[in-house]
């Protein structure tokens, strides 16, 4: 059995950016050799978030309105009360969709659903450098 990380880091366009990170991660197992295992995706920070959702611009479109919905970005917040920032909203929602998946692995590369890609969300106001941290527990080519 093995433990592996990975790093990958990408500029975003800030507030309601979705970028797709499932070519990355699954050319990453390939590169490492995973064959069945679990691998999670991670965003530290707690203004971005990662899920999954058909990556076509009408789901990503709701996804954006859904979060308005839920967290409008107009709204009075606590956070912004007391730091000034303005970017109450961007903790609400990254909180609503957390900040890490564990995908299954098998034969090689994510078990996920035909429609079903792997997503960065970037909820904060602005444009930011994100980090993602891919880390890969199972069993690669030549091991049981």
């Amino acid at each position: 059995m093995k433990i592996i990380q990975h790093e990958i880091e990408l500029p975003t366009e800030g507030h309601g950016h979705i970028i797709d990170l499932t070519g990355e991660v699954t050319a990453w197992l390939g590169s490492i050799g995973a064959t069945r295992g679990q691998v999670t995706v991670f965003v530290p920070g707690s203004t971005a978030a990662v899920t999954t959702i058909e990556f076509e611009p009408g789901a990503l479109r709701d996804l954006n309105e859904a979060l308005e919905r839920l967290a409008p970005s107009d709204g009075s917040y606590h956070h912004d009360l007391r730091w000034g920032d303005g970017n109450g909203f961007s903790h609400l929602r990254a909180a609503l969709l957390g900040p890490s998946l564990s995908i299954p692995v098998a034969t090689g590369g994510c078990v996920i659903g035909t429609w079903q890609q792997i997503v960065l969300v970037e909820c904060d106001l602005r444009p930011r450098s994100r980090r993602v941290v891919l880390s890969f527990v199972g069993h690669a080519d030549g091991e049981d």
